[in-house]
């Protein structure tokens, strides 16, 4: 995939990568470096292994260089870096990208030269097109919902085709499914998992538990269908026509399976699993396989069906389930 791209350039477009899969970027800003670890850990832990320490409070320095150091499963990156002197010291610090508030076009060159993943922020087509003009495909969106939300975003995405947003700024658990429901979504910025008193009150349980209420929203799981292994196409249209007529469900027939509805499939021959298949939906099945690789789960990379933009569209856990293989769709 990355064939023949230079290395620095590989380095950025998986932290790029990384940045989509998690989904979800907390925007910490810390007044005491000695909460940085466990802060960052309660995040791990609640399943975001990623933070934007922001240089608005003089521990912001030191917090970076502490979890790159004790925490190295997470991501980190430095948020409103403002000057060129704030950003060296976050590179320096172990920073792995640089947001800033708004585009400043002597610092996001700054960055970019040094070969750190940058994402100014942006509110108008002006400023995007600058960025565009400097290479970038993903910038940031802020203040998101003061600037019109998802609803502007979706607007723009017609004449600017390759550009992605981090929408940061009004973004929360209640709102997060409207912009990361759209494809030109990288992931969303907030605070709301990690608000000030949570922290100066070292309620990282708290902390842990908002982390993974946001990614149960955001992964959406759900019971797709269930497939049944019939033992030859009679069987799956006598085992379908027979729920039909018990349930009131429609029947409808295809290549290799019959419908009872939408919830059960009666597969002609046996398939994957000594019983047959559960399908599971979820928002976004290539973010979804992320997550559920961080808890240890492992997949069978042969039966990855993509789209024509390369996401994927289903794929098979490796382990079966009580005679059933499981497989991730999207929704």
């Amino acid at each position: 995939m990355f064939r023949n791209i230079k290395k620095e350039t590989l380095n950025l477009m998986q932290i790029s990568e990384q940045i989509f899969k998690i989904g979800i970027i907390p925007v910490i800003a810390i007044d005491d470096a000695d909460k940085a670890v466990p802060l960052a850990k309660a995040l791990v832990k609640g399943g975001l292994p990623a933070a934007e320490v922001t240089f608005r409070t003089a521990a912001a320095e030191e917090a970076i260089r502490r979890i790159v150091a004790e925490v190295p499963d997470m991501l980190v990156g430095a948020g409103t870096v403002l000057t060129k002197e704030q950003a060296d010291r976050a590179i320096a610090a172990g920073s792995q990208f640089i947001v800033s508030p708004g585009f400043n076009p002597e610092i996001t060159r700054y960055v970019l030269d040094k070969g750190v993943v940058m994402m100014p922020g942006t509110a108008t087509p002006g400023e995007m097109e600058q960025a565009m003009s400097m290479g970038l495909d993903v910038v940031k969106f802020f203040p998101a919902e003061q600037n019109g939300g998802v609803a502007k975003l979706k607007a723009l995405a017609g004449p600017y085709t390759n550009l992605r947003w981090m929408p940061t700024g009004g973004v929360n658990t209640k709102n997060m499914m409207d912009y990361l429901g759209f494809d030109r979504i990288i992931a969303c910025g907030g605070t709301w998992m990690v608000k000030k008193d949570l922290i100066e009150g070292e309620q990282w349980d708290e902390i842990t538990r908002i982390c993974k209420e946001a990614v149960k929203t955001m992964l959406g799981f759900s019971l797709a269908h269930v497939g049944i292994n019939c033992a030859d196409e009679a069987q799956a249209e006598q085992t379908a026509k027979t729920l039909c007529a018990l349930f009131d469900l429609e029947y409808k027939p295809g290549n290799s399976s019959i419908f009872a509805g939408s919830a059960v499939e009666c597969n002609k021959a046996p398939g994957r699993g000594a019983n047959g298949h559960i399908a599971i939906g979820t928002n976004n099945v290539d973010r979804a396989v992320y997550h559920l690789g961080l808890r240890g789960v492992t997949f069978d990379e042969s039966s990855r069906k993509t789209d024509a933009k390369g996401s994927t569209k289903a794929i098979y856990l490796k382990d079966e389930l009580a005679g059933f293989a499981v497989h991730l769709v999207k929704k």
